[in-house]
C-alpha cells in the first residue's frame, strides 16, 4: 500500500511516505533521535515501536531478523530500518502485494508495495542521490519522482515526514493525511516551515541545552529576515492561515 525512503545526512535521519491508505505517516513510521523503522505493507506497529528502541544498541540486521522471526504474519509485512552505527536493512515479505520489493545503499533504504514496478524505488533511489536543496528537499524531490516514475498502482492519498537532528523528539514532523496531491501538500507545508517554524526550533531544548534559548530575541532576528528575503523576491507566503 505504500512506499517510503529512510536516508541519512550527517546528524539529520528521515523517514519520508507515501500511499494510497488514510494516514500513512502516522501508521508506517517510527523515528527515533538515531534511528528510523518504517512498518508497512500490512503493517505491524510494534515492529516500529520496539524497533526503533532496540535499534539504539543492536545491529539492524539483527533487530529485523528478530522481528521476522516472531511475528507469524511475517508472509504480509514488509520494513525497512537504520540502527545507531548507520546500518540499514530491509524485509519483504512473500505476500505483499505486487509490485513489492526494497532496496539498500549506503546512505539510505527505500521500500514499497502495491506499486506500479520496481522503476518506483529505483526513482526515488536514484532522485535522492542527485537532488540538491536541503535534507528535507531531497526527500521530498525523491518521491516524487518515485511518484512521476508510477507510484502506488492505487494512485495517491496521503504522505508523511518526520525529520529528526539527534533528539527524542523530531525536528520537523509533516503529514497529508488524505489529500489529492499529498506530496505536492507536504512542499507547501515545507515551504510554510521555512516561514517561521524552522526559526523557532532554533531555540528548542536539546538533551546538551534542557532549558534552549533564554530569550527570543535571536529567533524574532531569523524571523523577520527571512520574510524580508521572501518579500524581497517576490514570494508570497504559501500558509493557509489569516493574520488578525
Amino acid at each position: 500500500m505504500t512506499w517510503s525512503l529512510i536516508a541519512r545526512d550527517g546528524a539529520e535521519i528521515g523517514l519520508i511516505v507515501a500511499s494510497k491508505f488514510f494516514a500513512c505517516g502516522a501508521v508506517v513510521s517510527y523515528v527515533g533521535g538515531r534511528t528510523a523503522v518504517a512498518s508497512q505493507a500490512f503493517c505491524n506497529p510494534l515492529w516500529g515501536t520496539e524497533g526503533r528502541l532496540r535499534l539504539e544498541a543492536e545491529n539492524a540486521d539483527t533487530v529485523l531478523a528478530d522481528l521476522v522471526a516472531r511475528d507469524d504474519g511475517r508472509a504480509i509485512r514488509q520494513a525497512h530500518m537504520t540502527d545507531v552505527q548507520g546500518n540499514f536493512a530491509a524485509f519483504t515479505g512473500d505476500d505483499c502485494v505486487d509490485w513489492a520489493g526494497h532496496l539498500i545503499r549506503d546512505d539510505h533504504s527505500v521500500a514499497g508495495n502495491m506499486l506500479t514496478g520496481p522503476e518506483v524505488i529505483a526513482a526515488t533511489s536514484d532522485a535522492y542521490q542527485n537532488a540538491s536543496g536541503s535534507f528535507a528537499d531531497r526527500l521530498i524531490a525523491a518521491m516524487r519522482a518515485g511518484e512521476a516514475a508510477g507510484g502506488d498502482k492505487r494512485g495517491r492519498q496521503a504522505a508523511g515526514l518526520t525529520i529528526h537532528r539527534g533528539e527524542d523528539h523530531p525536528w520537523l514532523s509533516l503529514r497529508a493525511d488524505d489529500h489529492a496531491d499529498p506530496l505536492s501538500e507536504l512542499d507547501r507545508l515545507w515551504q510554510v516551515a521555512q516561514e517561521r517554524y524552522v526559526h523557532f526550533t532554533l531555540g528548542m531544548p536539546t538533551r546538551t541545552a534542557f532549558s534552549g534559548s533564554p530569550t527570543r530575541d535571536h529567533i524574532d532576528a531569523a524571523i523577520a529576515e527571512a520574510d524580508a528575503r521572501r518579500i524581497s523576491e517576490g514570494r508570497p507566503s504559501q500558509s493557509h492561515a489569516v493574520d488578525t
